[in-house]
């Protein structure tokens, strides 16, 4: 029977292009962060929109569930097979369709690199602003597909709000093209949205038309150490009050964090001196010089805030060399945590006004729970989304710690919660997070998402066993505050 199958979509996107091979199968079967591993019936490798309608509606002929497949970098194991499932990899969906500069807007399939639209916004003296760590690999399906965030989310907002149009295919293989490149267009529901954030859950994303903007033509940026992230918060106000929109980013990066990276990634280097507790990394981009010189804009911001006591010191890039190794050090945190060892991670978000809050009662609370622990916190300060993840530094001892993740997650995820978070912020659900969601969301909320999934993906074969729990509707969700 699976050969027959694989011949059938050989038939569909030519059998060199359906892999069934152990070793060729293999990397397509485990995630980024090597947590989850599963195994596929096989791996097709359509070429356009309509092979990927055609292939999903063999898989549906044959009952045969769809993982969809980007560039493989999630973190919560959204992308990879549980068994049995054929893996639709969308790699070579990478073509730039159509750049409209007067319209500021790019329409690009989505296997593309993000890197790639980056570089076509470029060549057309634009920006797609969408900026991550894994942006040479991950692709913009899979951005779409997580509602991806970044570093840049400050003045642009995330994925979501970076999309005008939709090309999808459908559970049962049907082509929506909402490929639409208008700020306006108010003719009912927006489906977009229902695909983008949904990790494939409700069908496949092939192509997206994003928005661009006026190319940044000059920037500033420095390396801050601040007292906490109390000062830190204070200091991001006090930009905003001079830059306006023209803070594009402001990153935190704690010690524990900037050490992993000292360590494990050649030619890094602390830009200061004294091991400041409490770092941070801020931008500054214009796309004019009407608004004066950003360097001196910055300057002056940091010479007050330290007057006042919310900075201790501070380097400012000089040089677009500078500037790649400031941005490298924060880029780099999670490839260096990654060769240190597992560790528990959370992507969490909370209002800016209580991040300072949710950093010194999430602390206490796990250093009180685990005397060894080793909290790396490091993220997107300016709009409220940290990476805040623990550890042991010995092997043996991180072992028996990451055994408690139960533990350690409902410390993090409570207190979450009760400041009006959420337990994940651009990373999604995935496999990770799928069944603790549960413990947050409301019945009513899980019960709408599932009248979705039905609604769209009654067979329930569209990337089965991520972000919605195999529990059924009725299922009993726990109120935090009762546990």
């Amino acid at each position: 029977m699976s050969a027959d199958f694989h011949r059938e979509l050989g038939l569909i996107i030519g059998a060199s292009r359906v892999l069934v091979a152990a070793d060729d199968v293999a990397p397509f079967c485990t995630d980024w962060r090597g947590r989850y591993s599963g195994n596929a019936l096989c791996v097709a490798l359509p070429g356009s929109t309509e092979e990927v309608a055609a292939v999903v509606r063999a898989c549906v002929a044959a009952g045969v569930a769809v993982v969809p497949q980007g560039g493989n970098t999630g973190l919560c194991g959204g992308a990879t097979p549980t068994g049995g499932e054929v893996v639709v990899s969308l790699r070579r969906m990478n073509r730039i369709r159509a750049v409209d500069a007067d319209n500021n807007s790019i329409t690009v399939e989505a296997g593309c690199t993000l890197h790639a639209v980056q570089e076509a916004a470029r060549e057309a003296d634009r920006l797609f602003p969408l900026s991550l760590a894994a942006e040479g690999s991950a692709t913009i399906g899979g951005n779409l597909s997580t509602n991806a965030g970044g570093v840049q989310v400050l003045r642009y907002g995330n994925a979501r709000e970076l999309t005008l149009g939709l090309e999808v295919v459908l559970a049962d293989g049907r082509i929506w093209n909402g490929l639409r490149a208008l700020r306006k267009d108010n003719t009912g529901y927006d489906l977009k949205h229902l695909f983008i954030g949904a990790e494939g859950t409700l069908g496949l994303i092939t192509a997206a038309t994003l928005k661009l903007f006026p190319r940044p033509r000059t920037h500033a940026t420095a390396w801050v150490a601040v007292p906490d992230p109390a000062s830190a918060v204070r200091l991001l106000g006090r930009l905003r009050d001079a830059a306006g929109d023209n803070v594009t980013a402001f990153e935190i990066v704690g010690r524990p964090a900037l050490e992993l990276v000292l360590r494990h990634i050649p030619n890094a280097r602390d830009p200061l001196l004294g091991k400041p507790a409490w770092q941070v990394l801020i931008e500054l981009g214009g796309s004019s010089d009407m608004g004066g010189d950003l360097s001196a804009t910055l300057e002056r911001a940091l010479e007050a805030a330290a007057e006042d006591g919310i900075v201790n010191d501070a380097v400012l890039a000089t040089s677009e060399a500078q500037t790649a190794a400031l941005w490298a050090l924060r880029e780099n945190v999670s490839e260096a945590q990654k060769i240190e060892g597992i560790s528990i991670k959370h992507d969490i978000a909370v209002p800016v006004s209580c991040i300072a809050e949710f950093i010194a009662r999430a602390d206490a609370a796990l250093r009180a729970a685990f005397p060894e622990v080793r909290i790396v916190c490091f993220g997107h300060i300016g709009d409220g989304n940290l990476h805040y993840n623990q550890s042991r530094s010995d092997a043996q001892s991180n072992d028996e710690f990451i055994a408690q993740t139960g533990a350690v997650n409902r410390i993090v995820h409570d207190l979450v919660h009760g400041l009006g978070g959420s337990i994940s912020a651009e990373h999604g659900l995935g496999q990770l997070k799928r069944e603790e969601v549960l413990r947050y969301k409301s019945q009513t909320e899980m019960d709408l998402m599932r009248a979705v999934k039905q609604a769209l993906d009654p067979r329930g074969l569209m990337n089965p066993g991520k972000l919605l729990s195999k529990v059924g509707a009725g299922a009993l969700h726990a109120d935090p505050a009762s546990l």
